[in-house]
C-alpha cells in the first residue's frame, strides 16, 4: 500500500480516537542551528493551517521562545497548572498568531512525576512542540521523553554536522531511540543539503543502527534575521519569503509523519547503553573518509567529518 495512504489512514484513526496531542521534541547540537526559530515558525505555520498548537519553552535565556517572540502574557503559569489551580487553556500564554506558549523550567519540571507531566501532554492541543533543553549528558528532559518524534535541527557546515552527529549518538545511548528526523536549516544550496543529509543518514544507519528521515530544508535568507529583529516569525512577517514557504511545507508534512508511540511508552525505564563499539567504528569510518586521525576520539566528542563527502562521477549530485 502507498506510504501516503497508510499515513493518512493512521492520521484519521488518531483524529477519530482523539488520543491526545502529537508531541514533537525539537532539538539540535550546541551553537545556533536554529532550533527555537524552527519551533516558533512551525507553530505559526501549523496554526495557520487550522491546528491547535501548544509550544513548551524549556530553554530559558536570551534565545528562548519567549525572548524571540517578546513577552507572552501568562506563559509562566506552569506551576499553577500542575497544582490544579488553572486549566491548560488559561495557563498557556496566547500568542497573537493563535498558538499557546508555556514556559517549563528545569527546576519546576523536577518537582513532578512522569505521570503528571504526561497528563500535560494529553491535553486538547493537536500538536505540542517542545523547544527541548538537553541535559549535561545530552539526554531529553523528563517532559520531552514523552514525545512521539524527535526533530534534530542542523546547519550544513562542518561544526554543525559534527555537533549533530554527537547529539544523535547521545540521544541514542541515553534513550535507545531508533529513529530521528533531521531538518537542514539556513540552507544556501538545496543540492548540498540533500547530499549532506544523505551521507548522514547512511553513516547513522551503518554505525549507530538508527534510522534518520529527512524533514527537508529551510532556505537561508535575510528575511529570517529581519523577522527576528522585529520580534516576529518569518511565516507571519514575510509570508512570501522562501523560508516561510519551507516552514509551511514542513507544517503540511508533519501530520502525515507515521504516528509512533511516545518514547516513554516504548522504553520504560530506558537506560544508558554501555560500550561504544559501534561509535568507535563510526569514528574509524569517518577517519578513513576524511584522513582525519583525530576522529578516533570518544563517541561523545562528535563527528569530525566535513560533509558532504565527495561522491564518484557515476553518482548524481
Amino acid at each position: 500500500m502507498d506510504k501516503f495512504v497508510i499515513d493518512q489512514a493512521e492520521g484519521l484513526r488518531r483524529l477519530l480516537a482523539r488520543e491526545g496531542s502529537r508531541v514533537v521534541a525539537v532539538t539540535g547540537g550546541p551553537g545556533s542551528p536554529g532550533r527555537t526559530t524552527t519551533v516558533v515558525n512551525l507553530a505559526a505555520a501549523l496554526t495557520a493551517q487550522g491546528k491547535d498548537v501548544l509550544v513548551i519553552d524549556e530553554c530559558p535565556g536570551a534565545q528562548s521562545v519567549c525572548a524571540t517572540l517578546g513577552t507572552v502574557r501568562g506563559a509562566a503559569n506552569f506551576a499553577a497548572l500542575m497544582r490544579g489551580e488553572m486549566e491548560l487553556a488559561d495557563a498557556a500564554g496566547q500568542h497573537a498568531l493563535g498558538f499557546g506558549v508555556l514556559v517549563v523550567s528545569a527546576e519546576t519540571r523536577a518537582q513532578y512525576s512522569d505521570e503528571q507531566l504526561q497528563k500535560l501532554l494529553a491535553g486538547p492541543a493537536d500538536v505540542v512542540l517542545i523547544d527541548t533543553q538537553l541535559d549535561a549528558d545530552g539526554a531529553l528532559s523528563s517532559l520531552a521523553v514523552h514525545a512521539h518524534d524527535v526533530l534534530v535541527v542542523m546547519r550544513v557546515a562542518a561544526q554543525s554536522i559534527t555537533d549533530t552527529y554527537a547529539c544523535l549518538k547521545r540521544l541514542h545511548f541515553a534513550h535507545a531511540i531508533g529513529q530521528f528526523r533531521v531538518l537542514a536549516n539556513h540552507v544556501a544550496s538545496v543540492a548540498d543539503a540533500e547530499t549532506t543529509l544523505e551521507n548522514l543518514v547512511g553513516v547513522a544507519s551503518r554505525y549507530l543502527n538508527v534510522s534518520l528521515e529527512s524533514a527537508g530544508c529551510i532556505a537561508a535568507e535575510t528575511h529570517m534575521a529581519r523577522a527576528q529583529k522585529l520580534g516576529r516569525c518569518v511565516v507571519d512577517a514575510f509570508p512570501s519569503a522562501l523560508s516561510a514557504r519551507d516552514f509551511r511545507r514542513l507544517a503540511a508534512d508533519l501530520p502525515h509523519w507515521p504516528m509512533r508511540p511516545a518514547l516513554s511508552s516504548r522504553l520504560p525505564g530506558a537506560s544508558r547503553l554501555s560500550g561504544d563499539t559501534d561509535a568507535d567504528r563510526a569514528d574509524a569510518f569517518v577517519s578513513s573518509v576524511t584522513g582525519d586521525q583525530s576522529a578516533s576520539a570518544p563517541a561523545h566528542t562528535g563527528w569530525r567529518a566535513d560533509l558532504p563527502v565527495q561522491r564518484s562521477s557515476t553518482q548524481h549530485a
